[in-house]
């Protein structure tokens, strides 16, 4: 068993406060959020009941963690209603939308820049705006 594999067992959850598996080898009836999401389902308000991590070179604090909930408990996600679709798509309108010229485009615009390119740098040669 490697350094890193014993560091993140802890079944128990001595060492962490709660039971603690290696990345991938979470016991069944364990899933991450975006796992029950896959399978159209939702925590629904149940608290962590472990924790899957492992070591990261990116992370600051060297570890990267996911919480796991059991799927028994999970509940089915709630179905989206009209006013959550429409209020969805004023979103994605306001995101695709150019606030200083009021074009609308296909493609969300970088918020970033907070407008569309051709707004952000007027004085470029290619733009169809210089002729």
């Amino acid at each position: 068993m490697s350094a890193a594999f014993g560091k993140c067992f802890d079944p128990n959850g001595a060492r962490y406060g709660i039971p603690t598996y290696p990345w991938r080898y979470a016991p069944d009836g364990l899933a991450t959020h975006r796992q029950l999401r896959a399978r159209g389902l939702r925590p629904g308000g149940q608290p962590i009941a472990a924790q899957a991590m492992r070591v990261s070179r990116r992370r600051q604090s060297g570890v990267q963690v996911a919480y796991l909930y059991r799927v028994d408990l999970a509940k089915p996600v709630r179905p989206m209603t009209s006013r959550k679709w429409g209020a969805l798509a004023l979103a994605m309108l306001a995101r695709r939308t150019c606030r200083v010229c009021g074009i609308t485009y296909g493609y969300c615009l970088a918020t970033s820049l907070g407008m569309c390119l051709l707004c952000a740098h007027p004085d470029s040669c290619d733009s169809p705006r210089s002729v």
